[in-house]
Parts: C-alpha cells; structure tokens; sequence
C-alpha cells in the first residue's frame, strides 16, 4: 500500500512539472526575441505556415500538351490570380457598408422578452408573509430619426463613391494584370525567339570552325585561324546558356502571372505564329481620347471628388438640428402569489413615445473648422484629378511614341538582318576559295548573330508596345480587347 502511494505521488509530481512546463513554453512562445543577435524560432511558425498552406487556392491545372495564347492566358490569370480576388471581396465589402448606410433612413425596431419571478417576505403588522410575483413583459422599442439636414443622405453619398472607387480599382487591377502577362508571355516569347537565334548563331560558328580546321588539315589555314574559329564556336554555346537561362525566368514569371507555381510548364505560340500589324491606325488624339474617359485610375480618382463632396454634405449638416423619435410599447403580464391568500393577476399596455430635438448652438468653432477642413479636401481632390490628367496623356504620348520607334526598329531589323545574312554567306563562300580571311568569316558572323537577337527583340518589342499602349489607354479591359489584342 505504501508502494502505491509513493508511486502516485511521483504521477502527481510529474503531471504537475509536465503542466508547468507546457504552460512556460506557451507563454515563451509567445514572448519576443530573446536577443538581437539572432532570430527567433518556435513552435508557432509550423503553425502559421500550415494555416497559411490551407489558405492557399487550389492549384490549376494546365495542360501540358495544349499550345496557349495570349487571350487565354489572360482569362486563367484572372480567373485564378489572387489579386482580382482580393479586389473583388473589397469591392463587395465596400457594397456592404453601402447597405448599412441606407439602413439610416429606416426606423431600428427591436423586440424584447423578458420573464422573471420576484419572491420575497412581505411584513403585514407583526407577521411575514411570502409572496411570489412571477411577471412576462413584451417589449418593442422603436427608434427613427425623422429629420437630420442630409446627415444620413451625406453618409450614403459618401459610401457610394467609396463604392465606386472599388469598383474602379477592381477594374484597374484587372487592368495591370492583363498588361502583367502580355509583358511576361512577350519575353518568353523574346526568349524563346533568342534561343533559335543562338542556336541558329551556335550552328553557324560550327560550320565557321569545321571549315577552319579541314583548311587547316590541307594546309590552307593556320592554327590560330582554328583557334580564333574554336573560340567564337565557345562564345555561340556561352550565349545560348545565357539565355535558356532567361527562358527559364521568363517561364516563371508567366506561371507565376496566371497564380500558378514558377515550375509549372506552360507552352505558348511561337512568335511566328503571332499575328502583329504593320503599323497603327489610330491617331495620338484618338488614344488621348480613349484614355482619359477609359482610365480607371483615373474614374476612381474622380470618384474621389463625390467622397469629399458627400463628406461636406455632412459637415454643413452638423449647423442644423436633427429630430428623432422614440417609442417603446409593452405588453405586462403579472401574477402574485402569496402565502394564505388567493392569487391574483393583472394585464396591460405600457409605454411611451418620446420626441427628441439635438441642435448644438456652440461648440467653439468646431463645427465651422471641419466644414473649411472638407472644402480644402474637396479642393485638393479636384487638383489630383487635374495631375492624373496630365500623367496619363504624358504615359499615352509615351507609349505611343515607343511604338511608332518599334514599328521603324523592326523594319530597320529586317534589313539588318537580311544584310548580314547575305554578308556571312559571302564572307565563308570565299573562305573556303581562299579569298577571305577567317577574322573576315569570324565577324561576318559575329554580325549575324547581332542581327538575329535584333530582329527577334525588335518583333516582340512591336508586340510588347502594342500592349503598353492598351494598357495605358485603358483598352486592355474593354469589351471587344480580347478580339483586338495581339
């Protein structure tokens, strides 16, 4: 018996340390840093990162087999991005509070019950008497505000234009995402386009460095014509790393775009295949024009002006009295039992109504202070709307001046690369009958190979311009963009 004694005294010891212990490491888990000089690690970071991985959208699916193009790319990524998700809870969000505003031009009723018994000694002469109230009450309590000089219309007004500035930034999120991807699918393409180059480059200081060394076994040509060849053939293979490199970026970037890992595979059109036009129909007006009754920074911006002006509704509202009513009826319901007595029971209609009129007639300037408060915000809003003007026409003339640059860059592109094309044939044609040198051929190539990374940069830059003209024109997230876009 003493044995088992003992043995629960030690459980009861341990449980008690064990307590302890997980009550300390709770409550240093919770504490900061011990020290500057290192971090801080606990257990509660495995739980964050969990929740967080539970938060985490369902991954999408693409499939690897399928060639994409730019539109639906565009449509997964905003059916999948997170930004256009927390753009649009906001906006719904901010509908809300536009609701709850509106709630202010109804009256509030609410309804009470309650029920109780009250049982207590009652003294009649020299003797006590227990007696029992058991009592039911129903209760409406009604409050309206009858009149507020356009208190609760500037609360509305102000929470439709917060309303409306959601709306627009939704839009304007869906704005720079579609010009996020097409900038990211044109440099994969520019990429893509770069490694054909390359290896179209690698190929041809191959054939440069074969021709060199069958020269040099028919004693034609010198060793350091080989090794100059054998060099140029290690910077073609240098360069084409390079830039599978900046593919491979460029690949995460898009799938990272569309809200999908940076590993997945995502295969797109060649740039061949990418219709492009020869030049812009419309003009830098016509742009202008789009862009300023498209923008939606600008809408919101605009929007902005409604929100101060409905908060000035409010501040002028505060210099005249406001009138509310109140009206509580009730419905009684009350037993007494007491000891020796029969019981009794009464039944009634209570309440009241009152009338309240709340008019400050000093309060030290406040009132005044805030209403010149709101007209120089009114004011100052107006002006933002003034500088957004001005930096979108300069964006748009911008980006309408790079794309009239691209358009001549890739004709002067296309004649560069023709050019060179006809200049290194020559050049190893006469390498190999011993007219030319091989530092002629080596450059000759060296040429081509800047002339074809030329004309693919100066192809995806047409395409990348068009785009940044869309987007800075507000085009992008029209209607028909999807049937115009390149």
């Amino acid at each position: 018996m003493a044995h088992s004694t003992a043995d629960l005294k030690r459980l009861m010891r341990a449980t008690i340390k064990l307590a302890l212990f997980t009550a300390i490491s709770h409550l240093l888990a919770q504490s900061p840093p011990p020290s500057p000089d290192r971090p801080w690690h606990s257990s509660d970071e495995r739980q964050i990162m969990a929740g967080a991985r539970s938060l985490h959208p369902a991954e999408l699916q693409i499939d690897s087999e399928r060639v994409y193009s730019l539109a639906e790319l565009i449509d997964l990524a905003e059916a999948h991005n997170p930004e256009t998700r927390v753009a649009w809870e906001g906006a719904r969000a901010q509908a809300a509070a536009v609701g709850i505003a509106r709630s202010e031009l109804f009256p509030a009723v609410t309804a009470v019950a309650l029920a109780g018994v009250d049982r207590d000694e009652a003294g009649f002469g020299s003797r006590f008497f227990r007696q029992t109230i058991p009592a039911f009450q129903l209760s409406l309590n009604l409050n309206y505000t009858i009149f507020d000089s356009g208190a609760r219309r500037g609360r509305i007004n102000a929470e439709s234009a917060r309303l409306l500035a959601s709306n627009f930034g939704f839009n304007d999120v869906h704005r720079q995402l579609i010009n996020y991807v097409s900038q990211a699918y044109y440099r994969l393409l520019n990429a893509a386009g770069q490694e054909e180059a390359a290896g179209a480059s690698l190929v041809n200081a191959q054939a440069v460095q074969q021709a060199a060394e069958e020269r040099l076994r028919n004693g034609l040509a010198t060793l350091p014509d080989v090794l100059e060849a054998r060099s140029a053939t290690a910077q073609a293979q240098y360069n084409l790393q390079a830039i599978l490199g900046a593919e491979e970026i460029a690949r995460g970037n898009l799938a990272t775009a569309l809200g999908m890992p940076a590993a997945t595979r995502i295969r797109v059109q060649p740039l061949g295949e990418v219709p492009t036009p020869e030049s812009l129909s419309d003009t830098v007006e016509e742009a202008l024009r789009r862009a300023l009754e498209q923008r939606p920074d600008l809408q919101a911006q605009a929007a902005q002006v409604r929100l101060v002006q409905a908060e000035g509704q409010q501040a002028r509202a505060a210099f005249y009295p406001s009138l509310s009513v109140s009206a509580g009826p009730s419905a009684q319901s009350l037993y007494i039992l007491q000891q020796n007595l029969p019981w009794g029971h009464t039944a009634d209609l209570t309440g009241g109504v009152t009338l309240s009129l709340n008019w400050t007639l000093f309060d030290g300037g406040a009132r005044r202070s805030r209403l010149a408060e709101t007209e120089a915000h009114i004011r100052e809003a107006q002006a933002r709307v003034g500088v957004a003007h001005d930096q979108i026409e300069d964006q748009v003339w911008t980006a309408y001046s790079n794309l009239n640059t691209a358009f001549r860059q890739r004709e002067a592109a296309a004649a560069l690369m023709t050019a060179a094309a006809q200049s290194y044939s020559a050049a190893l044609e006469s390498y190999n009958y011993g007219v030319r040198n091989l530092l002629d051929v080596t450059n000759a190539q060296r040429v081509l190979a800047q002339a074809r990374s030329a004309d693919i940069q100066a192809r995806t830059q047409v395409l990348a311009a068009l785009a940044d003209l869309a987007f800075r024109t507000g085009d992008a997230i029209q209607a028909n963009a999807r049937r115009t876009h390149p």
